[in-house]
């Protein structure tokens, strides 16, 4: 009887819908979706349902788009604070794995390395790198294993990484003099633009290195500086090809395309330029740059058949170069940037890690880089500035090439993955004081990214088979430029008029890409160390010098013997003094001094005392 009562009543609502069109459209998709969903989930050959990350809710066709902001790598470690550590979202028509705990890193590493290890396709890399020819952003396979050995035991090994030590220490020495002469012209202080040095240098020894000389600017464009900071943005920038394949036309109409063709065309100009240089010189018999460059090693090889398997084309040789040098260039110079910042806000910090550079170099003219393998705190400041601001914030994005089970979740072949290491390097639960720069947390630690691969709560330059191969370069320009620094300045921050600035006056803005960089550059002021403590160890030094508007019998420009270079502040104060007399004595508590501004005094000092000739 009531199943009798049931079917009318149910013929009766169907009328009654029919009667709404919109409204049973609306039902009818409702209930076509909760079918499909269920449908769609992924099954095992058994037929039973696999199960997926957790995923945030999200919205029809642009999914999780909306949840990223402007800084994705704090957007998604807070919510990966609320859905977990590993999270499936979707960006459009790209699922996406986003993963945030080192456990889950160690297990990719040990048990799915190769899985792991594929890149998504992506318009701005595909254009800027020759469509994967690279080493970074070559899809896993023959390719990327073959230009990965030429990167490895050609350009980056740790015999080739020590013949450029000498370069590394050229460019410290002269970012230290010209700091020195803005320091000696000015009375009254000299603020210095410390972001602006540190990426110039990097730059300067990046290029020699890579490209045989400077290039402070390439072809009369833009500078290498400016040409790496855009490749960062637009590489991680948002593409609709990339989420929307069907409307990747809109990334044309905004021209997008245009601007990223635009970097390419600039870069492929200054390559061909280089490489011509290069083949021209080596056709002539000429010298080859010493230590050998990139150019002449990567030449050689596509000249010789037999030293690789496969040939070596010109783009293959253009996309390696691209991602040495503004690999090279970003991940250098962005970490030391910070590095700086960081030190500027934490006075103590700063104190103690010079007290341990000038002990360990004690008297000598030079910081070498067997000091810094001596110098136990500073490599705990390095790598604590590393875990709180790494190269970029997420590991370069992979793809799986195939479906794996990773956390207890079924992760579908070719998904997208975001490694947050900025997150992993936040984790309260691995790290005490997560948001403090305590480098202290590192003393006694047996986490080492560099030599070893077991730990993965610090991985600043990635991990695995895709691990930057360039990371132990680019560490070394690192601690070199910031120990030199440290070793012959004392800092304060600079903030225009005021003269008491604070630490929490430093700007500490972000500007996001594959390596998130500070948005206000650091202006702070270098005072020489104090002289009291170095007059001990004085060498002899000849040093030139503007005598203003006063003329010695030999020409308005004079000489000065002064001692080390780390008593400039003595030299900038007797230089008034010099302009009154040929020469003077200086006396003080470790002996006599003689300065003088006269070019016969010099030389007669040089050839009758010292038994040598200034030309």
């Amino acid at each position: 009887m009531e199943m009798e009562n049931i079917f009318p009543l149910t013929k009766h609502l169907w009328q009654q819908l029919l009667q709404y069109p919109f409204f049973l459209s609306v039902v009818l998709l409702f209930l076509s979706l909760l079918l499909f969903k269920r449908n769609n989930k992924p099954r095992s050959p058994h037929g039973e349902v696999l199960e997926l990350p957790p995923s945030p809710p999200r919205f029809p066709i642009i999914g999780n788009l909306h949840q990223l902001g402007r800084f994705p790598h704090r957007s998604l470690r807070a919510l990966s604070e609320k859905y977990g550590p590993i999270m499936l979202l979707h960006m459009g028509h790209s699922p996406t794995l986003v993963i945030s705990s080192a456990d889950l890193v160690k297990e990719i590493v040990k048990k799915h390395d190769v899985v792991f290890s594929g890149r998504p396709k992506s318009t701005a890399s595909d254009i800027l790198f020759y469509g994967g020819k690279d080493v970074a952003f070559a899809p896993y396979g023959v390719h990327w294993k073959q230009t990965r050995r030429i990167s490895a035991f050609h350009l980056l090994s740790a015999k080739r990484v020590q013949s450029f030590q000498l370069v590394i220490k050229e460019e410290a020495s002269a970012l230290v003099d010209r700091i020195q002469k803005e320091i000696a012209s000015s009375e009254s202080g000299v603020s210095i633009n410390l972001s602006h040095a540190l990426i110039s240098t990097t730059n300067n020894i990046v290029s020699r290195c890579i490209l045989g000389q400077r290039y402070e600017e390439q072809g009369g464009g833009s500078s290498l500086e400016e040409l790496g900071r855009r490749i960062m943005v637009q590489v991680m920038a948002f593409s609709f090809g990339d989420l929307f394949p069907s409307l990747k036309w809109i990334d044309r109409v905004r021209g997008f395309i245009g601007s990223v063709k635009s970097t390419w065309r600039e870069l492929d100009e200054f390559y061909n330029q280089v490489i011509e240089e290069h083949r021209a010189r080596m056709e002539s018999g000429g010298q080859i740059s010493n230590p050998i460059d990139f150019v002449d090693i990567l030449l050689e090889l596509q000249k010789d058949p037999s030293a690789l398997d496969f040939e070596l084309t010109n783009d293959q040789v253009k996309a390696i170069l691209q991602d040495m040098v503004f690999g090279g260039i970003e991940t250098t110079s962005t970490p030391a940037e910070w590095l700086f910042a960081e030190l500027l806000r934490n006075r103590r910090v700063m104190t103690k890690v010079q007290e341990e550079i000038r002990r360990v170099v004690g008297e000598k003219e030079t910081v070498d880089v067997e000091d810094i393998n001596r110098m136990d705190y500073f490599e705990c400041v390095v790598k604590e500035n590393l875990r709180l601001h790494p190269p970029g914030p997420f590991v370069i994005p992979r793809e799986t090439r195939e479906s794996v089970e990773i956390g207890g979740y079924h992760v579908p072949a070719k998904t997208r993955v975001l490694i947050n290491a900025w997150a992993i390097h936040q984790n309260p639960d691995l790290w005490e004081r997560s948001e403090e720069f305590f480098p202290e947390r590192f003393e006694n630690s047996p986490i080492d990214f560099i030599k070893s691969q077991e730990y993965f709560q610090l991985i600043p330059f990635g991990f695995g088979r895709r691990q930057c191969p360039g990371m132990t370069l680019g560490f070394l320009i690192i601690e070199y430029l910031v120990a030199n620094l440290l070793f012959w300045f004392d800092w304060k921050l600079h903030t225009g008029d005021n003269d008491h600035s604070l630490s929490e006056d430093l700007d500490m803005s972000e500007v996001y890409g594959l390596t998130v960089f500070k948005k206000v550059p650091i202006h702070a002021i270098p005072k020489n160390s104090s002289p009291a403590a170095t007059l001990s160890s004085l060498r002899i030094l000849i040093m030139e010098t503007e005598l203003g508007g006063r003329c010695t019998p030999y020409g308005r420009r004079g000489w000065v013997l002064c001692g080390s270079r780390r008593c400039g502040a003595v030299t900038s104060a007797m230089v008034p003094a010099l302009r009154d007399s040929a020469f003077l004595n200086l006396f003080c508590d470790v002996g006599q001094f003689l300065f003088g501004s006269s070019c016969r005094f010099v030389r007669f000092y040089f050839r009758f005392v010292v038994h040598d000739c200034v030309q």
